[in-house]
């Protein structure tokens, strides 16, 4: 079981700074969030000032830098008091790696120290030291972290100890030539605007953004011909931060509301396991599941809205001349309450996160690419039994939707009916497998995990393996995952 916490009456107690805590008890909150949220805003006005008064034009690249270096800092001390030692540790341990190892090693020695360092972490907060203190979870800034060190490392790599034919066309654009400067590192990992929320995103757009090419360069890729692209006007983020902000207020609204009727330790309790039929826990288990997710909506959107307010995230012109500001968005909440397929869920929730797990894991190795990118994001995630549950679930699943999409799928697409009835069925069949593959993950503990399958007779773990087992994977889908080098895609142009 997850280690209970300590009384209500120690609610006032974090590594972080307690001078919230007469808002903390006035609102009811605990003051871990409290403090988050209370960064998180003040972070936006921050970002305000930032885009406005430290504009690339108006400031050196080293000011924008330093300044966004020593308010994330502030943040992350602000947050988790002492604990926030373990970020700057890893923060310098790797930097030390990037600096003296050879380009040919230098990303498995980051990888395997990063992540290391990263597991000792949650074995020993969770399972060895008992601190006795409510306090935000470190260990959620130290995950992102890992990722930006790791991609960093990657991309140095791709850059300076790979052959350019060598690499993927998306390798290509984001390897990294020369070596970032220690202040260009530490800003890239600790920036006010990323470093207590994320998201992780790459280095060569984020030092772009500093530096004031970001924008152009964006709308260069979008109109290689505009060679006058300067002179146009830089877009303004104030639509898509507005917009954004609504959308954490109503994922806030739900979070106190939904959240709290329907509290996932609903799904262990005796009712529900026991003296409810198979169809209403089917349904119950997904309406809670539906409310476990605001809080994830609040988060990743404010800090998506963040990093929009300072100029960054955005993405180009789309095909009716908008400009989009989703270059670093976390999710997008319509497709995933409309996903047809366990693939397109997964491709738009914690967006940010299966990048990463592309570009470290999933493109690289040479075998089983599927099971070891499950096998790693549940191992970042951290040590809950639950995770593994639901990663290891995950990949029944995703083998099986994929069979079954490239057995089925074209038989439904000779009509528009038959379409809409395919579309229909697999958005129900897709939400209730979600439903059923992520309980473990929010539920945490083995026991009460255990307790949900056998409840419900273990009936997607079995459906998967019949499916695995009985209808075969085509051919073309595991060929779609080799990636176009960035030769290939020459020769298509000039061809």
């Amino acid at each position: 079981m997850a280690p209970e916490p300590p009384p209500p009456r120690a609610s006032y107690r974090t590594t972080g700074s307690t001078c919230l805590h007469p808002l903390s008890e006035l609102l009811g909150i605990p003051l871990d969030q409290v403090n988050f949220v209370a960064c998180q805003l003040f972070a936006l006005l921050a970002a305000l000032w930032f885009r406005l008064y430290l504009h690339p034009a108006k400031s050196s690249p080293a000011v924008r830098h330093a300044f966004a270096t020593i308010l994330g800092t502030y943040f992350v001390i602000f947050c988790f008091g002492w604990y926030s030692v373990h970020l700057f540790v890893l923060v310098l341990m790797c930097y030390g790696i990037l600096v003296t190892a050879s380009v040919s090693s230098i990303h498995r020695y980051t990888f395997f120290v990063a992540m290391g360092y990263l597991t000792i972490c949650h074995i020993s907060r969770i399972y060895i030291f008992h601190y006795g203190v409510l306090t935000t979870d470190f260990s959620g800034p130290l995950m992102i972290i890992t990722q930006k060190i790791t991609t960093l490392a990657f991309q140095v790599h791709d850059g300076l100890g790979r052959r350019a034919e060598d690499l993927s066309a998306e390798q290509h654009r984001l390897a990294i030539k020369v070596k970032p400067s220690f202040l260009e590192y530490l800003s890239y990992l600790l920036n006010f605007m990323s470093v207590i929320a994320g998201p992780c995103n790459h280095f060569k757009d984020y030092v772009a953004f500093i530096e004031g090419r970001h924008t152009h360069m964006k709308l260069l890729e979008v109109n290689g011909k505009h060679k006058d692209s300067h002179s146009l006007p830089e877009p303004s983020p104030t639509g898509a931060v507005m917009h954004k902000l609504c959308v954490t207020l109503v994922s806030l609204l739900l979070f106190l509301t939904l959240t709290k009727t329907f509290p996932v330790t609903c799904l262990a309790e005796d009712w529900f396991v026991q003296e409810a039929d198979f169809p209403t826990r089917l349904c119950y288990l997904y309406v809670v599941m539906q409310a476990s997710k605001p809080k994830y909506y609040f988060a990743w959107t404010l800090a998506d809205a963040v990093n929009n307010a300072a100029g960054f995230g955005f993405s180009g012109v789309d095909k009716d001349g908008r400009c989009c500001w989703d270059l670093l968005s976390n999710l997008n909440i319509w497709k995933i309450e409309t996903a047809t397929s366990f693939k397109m869920y997964l491709e738009n929730w914690n967006i940010q996160t299966a990048a990463w797990l592309k570009c470290v894991c999933y493109e690289r190795v040479p075998w089983c690419p599927t099971v070891l990118t499950f096998i790693l994001s549940a191992l970042w995630h951290g040590v809950y039994p639950g995770y593994y549950f639901t990663f290891l679930t995950g990949v029944l699943v995703t083998l099986a939707a994929r069979a079954v999409r490239n057995n089925c799928r074209h038989h439904f697409l000779s009509s528009k009916a038959l379409k809409c009835v395919y579309d229909l069925v697999t958005w129900a069949v897709t939400q209730l497998a979600v439903s059923y593959t992520v309980a473990p993950f929010v539920m945490l503990a083995a026991e009460p995990a255990l307790s949900l399958y056998t409840s419900m007779y273990f009936y997607l773990h079995i459906i998967s393996l019949l499916i695995i087992l009985f209808l075969p994977i085509k051919p073309q889908a595991h060929l779609q995952r080799q990636p176009q080098t960035a030769n290939s895609v020459n020769k298509k142009k000039t061809d």
